[in-house]
């Protein structure tokens, strides 16, 4: 058997339908409800823990973290929805299993963080006692549960899109999926400022409370329903997995050590890993400060800064269209990738500028900007990584980007916060705090390029073809 037979995506003759562009949008439910509980954790609970409980940024930071700490798991949650299936399906059933979970994890995260902020009022402010710590632990242990369910859940739904894909449409299925995410972000951000609008600055913390519990509750519920409508049927209608795995009986001879085998024989694998380290790294290190600037810096109550969001996710949402039907297919992947770092570099920089306007609608417009370039880049960046994943191990494969991607993410958010501390320590001005954390993610983004210009994606698919082929032989002795 030739090693190039395990890529041949010519299935037209199985008789399984070919995925329409409905069901594309419907897969995109699911993508557009991880961004509504993105919205809820990142968009409301670090501005409220930050400025209205007053928890040390860089612990909060920490803590909001921790679901993308845990992100080494998605590499053995894609193996294992590769070679077990659950219920009798390789990846849906992990993710409603991983959505039931998460869901529950948010609202307990809540009610563990109102038990911290009773602990820090009645020690008259923020300090470490036996009160303060077990609480934080606890919050922290919910975190990390979370994001085991989000680990679960997003990289069976991420396999599932290259299941159900070939690669004359893979693109197409990204593209309308990932444009759904953006949807969420902003129908996200809607829902939470409508739940929150009645807050002002003098609101008491029951009133603060009762609203963000009942937001708490209201939207996970919607998002655990999305998870259902988006992946029910769909694998067993359209996925490609079982033709595919015909080849080999993967559920013995995929196993997690030859799994690894092939994820790492390229040195492509690496360089494109630490691509997306530094280049998510340096995208999201903005995310644990960006509603807190707005609060302190530009005077918007909590429904306005949360609606911050909106603006974010209409230039995300016009760059996905643009970018992944006009400029990636004629630029180049990997022209149009470092073209986009180069862009968010420069929005960065203005979103630092824009404090020291003091102008809301000077923010407003640098928040577009920088979601039109960030849609850019992630397009491209994207496309490139579906060119970096074997068929075969999709799983595994999904799983290394989305640990590259989760790690880094979380790195980003502890960083953002300490910076901002360190910022605030150091500097005169809370405009210049915040402007280190804008202007260290544009000299990052900068560097993230020379990392992108060593990536080769036929050199890629041959190391992996021939590893591909190594396991098979070895299985057959």
């Amino acid at each position: 058997m030739a090693s190039g037979d395990l890529f041949d995506t010519d299935t037209k003759s199985l008789g399984i339908p070919r995925v329409n562009l409905l069901t594309m949008f419907r897969l995109g439910l699911f993508q557009m409800g991880l961004a509504m509980m993105s919205i809820l954790t990142l968009g409301v609970l670090n501005r409220v823990m930050i400025q209205e409980i007053a928890i040390p940024a860089a612990l909060v930071a920490v803590v909001l973290a921790l679901p993308l700490f845990v992100a080494p798991s998605r590499v053995w949650f894609g193996q294992i929805s590769d070679a077990k299936p659950l219920w009798g399906y390789h990846r849906t059933a992990y993710v409603w299993v991983g959505a039931a979970i998460f869901a529950i994890a948010a609202f307990l995260a809540v009610q563990a963080m109102w038990q911290l902020n009773s602990a820090v009022t009645s020690a008259g402010g923020w300090t470490w006692t036996i009160q303060t710590i077990g609480w934080t632990a606890l919050l922290s242990l919910i975190f990390a549960v979370y994001g085991l369910a989000i680990c679960a859940s997003g990289t069976a739904f991420a396999a599932l899109l290259v299941d159900v894909s070939e690669e004359d449409n893979r693109s197409k299925v990204v593209g309308v999926v990932w444009s759904m995410l953006m949807v969420g972000i902003i129908v996200g951000a809607i829902i939470s400022s409508s739940l929150l609008k009645q807050l002002t600055p003098e609101a008491t913390v029951e009133t603060l409370q009762a609203a963000v519990n009942r937001l708490f509750i209201v939207v996970p519920a919607i998002v655990f329903g999305l998870a259902i409508v988006a992946t029910l049927g769909v694998e067993k209608k359209y996925s490609l997995y079982s033709s595919r795995s015909t080849l080999i009986n993967r559920e013995d001879s995929i196993t997690l050590g030859a799994a690894w085998k092939i994820l790492t024989a390229s040195r492509q694998t690496g360089l494109f890993f630490t691509f997306l380290v530094v280049m998510t790294l340096c995208l999201f290190m903005q995310d644990p400060v960006l509603e807190p600037y707005a609060g302190q810096v530009f005077k918007m109550p909590l429904a306005e800064s949360t609606k911050l969001n909106v603006y974010y996710g209409v230039g995300l949402l016009i760059a996905y269209a643009v970018a992944g039907f006009l400029i990636v297919p004629r630029l180049g992947k990997r022209k149009s990738a470092r073209l986009g770092c180069m862009l968010v570099a420069l929005c960065a920089a203005l979103l630092g500028i824009s404090g020291f306007t003091a102008n809301p609608a000077f923010l407003k417009l640098g928040l577009v900007l920088f979601g039109l370039a960030t849609g850019f880049l992630t397009t491209a960046a994207i496309s490139l990584m579906l060119d970096l994943t074997a068929a075969e191990a999709a799983g595994t494969f999904i799983g290394a980007w989305g640990l590259a991607q989760s790690i880094s993410r979380g790195v980003a958010v502890v960083v953002g916060g300490t910076v901002l501390d360190i910022g605030r320590r150091i500097l005169p001005s809370l405009e210049l705090a915040y402007g280190l954390v804008f202007a260290l993610e544009a000299v990052g983004m900068v560097l993230s390029i020379g990392f992108l210009n060593r990536v080769n994606v036929a050199e890629f698919q041959t190391s992996t073809k021939q590893a591909i082929a190594s396991v098979l032989e070895s299985d057959l002795d």
